[in-house]
């Protein structure tokens, strides 16, 4: 999807131009990989734009570069307030935000250690990522013939840039198959996730999402999925998946910040069907909750 231009991106604690945010051709997380990233998302409401869970995603963000021993140089507090200050000088009231900390130039190797590590904020308008068809009618999902990350392999509680090859590769593989996303496996063959969302089934009105050793990335959007679940009455299983679970299920989605909450209509060449009712009440209050319509979520809304 195409990235929309605005005026200024924060980097290193300044607001640049976004034609002067540039980085040097052997910038360590180019070559390595060697970043962490986050994914958030800015929603117009009738007090005007509000982040949706900023801290915690500032928070995954010091998470992920520990695992990695990268040492962010500006704290969860000082990320969440330039963020404000960017969301304010693009005038923007809705968007797409991308924190981004990773090794920059001066160091080559294998040993990252000394490397600088530079931090940035980008925000840009963006959509449904999987299609605003998708989001009212459902999507074609294929389990993928790549397997998700091993935990032993790489840690798939953090969100590092170069992981995300994985991730690269069953997309492709689904859109060359003619489907809209892949659904990938864990090492031990349950499922696990999508290759940027998680996934949830709906089964004689319960609902099931894979756990935390199924190699998933343990979402924000997720959370909050499975607290409205529970708030609208439906009891939320985390438990380990298998493939005839997720062809014989009542509903299923993805949730993440860029899908959102996003129907899967078909998974392989087994039809689920269109959206159903549970699927679409978590919907309807997923986003009544982030455009603030809905009382008692402040906490989960960061006003500019």
């Amino acid at each position: 999807m195409p990235i929309q231009k605005v005026e200024k991106i924060w980097m290193n604690g300044e607001l640049i131009n976004w034609d002067d945010a540039k980085i040097h051709l052997l910038t360590h997380g180019l070559h390595y990989g060697s970043g962490v990233f986050e994914g958030i998302r800015c929603y117009n409401t009738r007090e005007g734009p509000a982040v949706f869970r900023l801290k915690e995603h500032m928070q995954r963000l010091h998470e992920s570069a520990r695992i990695y021993r990268m040492n962010i140089p500006y704290s969860v507090d000082e990320l969440c307030k330039a963020t404000k200050e960017l969301i304010k000088a693009n005038k923007l009231e809705e968007g797409y935000i991308r924190p981004i900390a990773y090794r920059g130039y001066g160091e080559m190797g294998l040993n990252p250690l000394n490397a600088v590590v530079d931090t940035a904020i980008a925000i840009w308008p963006w959509g449904t990522y999987l299609g605003e068809e998708g989001l009212k009618n459902g999507i074609k999902a294929k389990i993928s013939s790549f397997q998700r990350i091993a935990p032993n392999t790489l840690p798939s509680g953090a969100k590092a840039t170069g992981q995300y090859i994985n991730s690269i590769l069953a997309k492709l593989d689904a859109l060359d198959s003619g489907y809209d996303e892949a659904v990938m496996l864990d090492f031990r063959g349950f499922i696990s996730e999508g290759p940027g969302e998680n996934i949830f089934i709906v089964k004689d009105s319960k609902l099931f999402t894979p756990p935390a050793h199924a190699s998933i990335l343990q979402g924000i959007t997720r959370d909050a999925v499975i607290k409205i679940s529970g708030e609208l009455g439906y009891s939320v299983n985390e438990t380990d998946i298998t493939r005839d679970m997720l062809y014989n299920a009542d509903e299923a989605f993805f949730s993440g910040t860029a899908a959102e909450i996003t129907p899967i209509r078909q998974i392989d060449g087994m039809i689920i069907g269109k959206p159903g009712p549970i699927t679409r009440g978590i919907q309807d209050k997923f986003f009544s909750i982030v455009k603030g319509k809905t009382a008692g979520y402040d906490n989960w809304l960061d006003y500019v």
